[in-house]
């Protein structure tokens, strides 16, 4: 176990499915990823999936590490590889891959209920995502917010897309996945967790835990979230319907482990 996680935060992630750390990530690196993400949005990498319409402005983008260093130091050199061992309890990690997704002011569409592991060519347990706040986040400009326990449903939810972007088509219909509840038209029915974060925070939560976010309602402030995405012992390829496009590795087959130049090995034991 390393100093910034705690036993009862890894019993929290075990049995709530997400947990927020604080003071994670240090203001040099926060100065470097806020300047990374503006390159990304002047001059956005080859997986841009953001829109922009009357109301909503909205910036996302996946796989930054493979061509821009300060991500990929990020990614690779830093704690989150550490702290993602550290709540599977496992001999290595892998690093799945890394998205951005800024809400700019006054972008009000909410980011809608799902979980990600149906999108993701993986089979396995020891999935987690590090959600790192760049922005004092809230309620008011868009936290995200998670369905307690939900990691343990065993259900699959159907993939859908997220809104109007760029180049994103519909995903394909797997007739083992279940379309998901509407949750946010019956919110009591569910124990919502979440919680507000301040910059260098994160939120880490099981690929399987159900989370949605708010949109941003601030008329002055942004939401900028960039999240790495690791996996643990236990995780496979895998092939399905349904599955993210630019997710997806010629160099593996179904059932083989993940290490690859695609989905490198980051941490051992």
């Amino acid at each position: 176990m390393i100093d910034c996680v705690t036993a009862s935060d890894i019993d929290d992630y075990n049995n709530d499915g997400a947990v927020a750390l604080r003071g994670i990530v240090n203001a040099g690196d926060l100065q470097r990823l806020a300047a990374a993400i503006e390159d990304d949005i002047k001059n956005p990498g080859p997986f841009y999936h953001g829109y922009e319409s009357d109301d909503s402005r909205f910036h996302g983008n996946l796989r930054l590490w493979e061509t821009h260093d300060t991500f990929r130091d990020i990614c690779v050199n830093s704690e989150f590889p550490r702290i993602a061992r550290t709540f599977f309890d496992s001999q290595k990690v892998n690093l799945l891959y890394d998205q951005l997704f800024v809400k700019e002011a006054a972008m009000g569409q909410r980011t809608r209920w799902h979980n990600d592991q149906p999108y993701w060519p993986i089979r396995g347990w020891q999935v987690l995502s590090i959600w790192i706040a760049l922005d004092h986040t809230t309620t008011e400009n868009g936290r995200v917010e998670f369905v307690r326990g939900s990691h343990k449903w065993g259900r699959w939810f159907q993939p859908e897309v997220f809104g109007k972007t760029a180049d994103i088509a519909d995903y394909e219909r797997n007739p083992e996945f279940e379309d998901i509840p509407d949750i946010e038209a019956d919110r009591d029915k569910y124990d919502v967790i979440s919680w507000d974060l301040e910059p260098g925070d994160v939120y880490v939560f099981h690929a399987m835990t159900v989370h949605g976010a708010g949109g941003n309602n601030s008329g002055s402030r942004r939401r900028r979230g960039y999240t790495v995405r690791y996996t643990g012992d236990d995780v496979v390829y895998d092939l399905r319907k349904g599955l993210s496009k630019p997710l997806i590795c010629d160099d593996l087959e179904p059932g083989m482990p993940l290490d690859s130049e695609r989905y490198p090995v980051v941490e051992r034991a």
